[in-house]
């Protein structure tokens, strides 16, 4: 019999998570799976419950939580022989990784999507040897983003990251970074630099377009200049996904990207804090093996 594994964080979904657990079981039963369920309870748990995924020889694994939920299983593939089958049943505030997917934000619809036969081979990223899925972002946004409540997250969702990441730009001064990828450099003042793998960022689909979740590619935007004005074109370009045109973004795709300062930066990945500056990123291409919603 097939095994598989549910890795449910009990505090999302407004605590419905039992609830879609019990869904989720009923659903791999009947498909002759047998289920083991393990709920989180702290930092590390979704990894180590992930790592014994692979250890154990699943064949499948569901995550039910959030991006950070998901940041965590997947980590603790890194590196394993084996790697389960993955599903998703987003609950969380953003969920970037399933909007790529175009997994459903209902978890309901979700779950009703694992049934799916369809699968789809994604990259992931390695940033100083820890995998993500969606984002590495550093500067002033990095920070700001750390800041947000969960009481803000449960009520504004993504705008919750918008308002303190443009509050924070505007009243950030810039850092001196210094960025090599594919044989170039790029240094200057910057209060931004985002790497992502997929076109949703923070909740919004078009922050970059053109990235898909097996491109190969790492793409980066670079912000080097942030003002009052200069925040609210910023904000249009990203509404109209053409970010990558504005006059003071630097644009590039590349395989590999380092990024250095003589100051200390922080970073956030996947929405959560992530390591300081020095960092090295590289992608991963197909890593990891999704069920996705069957075409229509």
């Amino acid at each position: 019999m097939r095994k598989a594994m549910i890795i449910s964080n009990p505090s999302s979904g407004k605590e419905k998570a039992a609830q879609y657990v019990s869904q989720v079981r009923d659903i791999l039963e009947a498909r002759q799976y047998a289920v083991v369920v393990n709920e989180t309870a702290g930092e590390g748990d979704a990894a180590h419950y992930g790592l014994h995924a692979c250890k154990d020889g699943c064949d499948l694994v569901i995550s039910i939580g959030g991006d950070g939920t998901l940041h965590e299983t997947i980590n603790g593939m890194l590196d394993q022989e084996q790697r389960p089958l993955l599903g998703i049943v987003p609950l969380g505030t953003v969920n970037d990784f399933a909007r790529a997917l175009h997994i459903s934000l209902d978890p309901e619809e979700a779950i009703e999507q694992l049934r799916s036969e369809q699968t789809r081979l994604v990259d992931l990223g390695m940033v100083n040897g820890r995998l993500f899925a969606n984002v590495v972002a550093a500067g002033s946004l990095a920070e700001a983003l750390f800041s947000v409540s969960s009481e803000e997250k449960s009520k504004l969702g993504s705008f919750a990251y918008l308002k303190e990441g443009l509050k924070d730009l505007v009243n950030t001064q810039a850092n001196v970074l210094k960025i090599e990828y594919d044989g170039q450099f790029w240094e200057g003042e910057s209060p931004l630099f985002v790497a992502v793998l997929t076109n949703s960022v923070g909740g919004f689909e078009k922050l970059s377009p053109d990235a898909e979740v097996d491109d190969g590619l790492i793409h980066c935007f670079v912000i080097r200049n942030i003002g009052v004005f200069n925040s609210l074109t910023l904000g249009t370009s990203l509404f109209f996904g053409n970010l990558k045109e504005h006059k003071d973004v630097h644009y590039f795709a590349s395989k590999e990207v380092h990024v250095r300062s003589d100051e200390t930066i922080r970073t956030n990945v996947d929405g959560e804090e992530g390591p300081a500056l020095p960092i090295d990123i590289r992608v991963l291409p197909g890593y990891m093996k999704v069920i996705v919603p069957e075409k229509d």
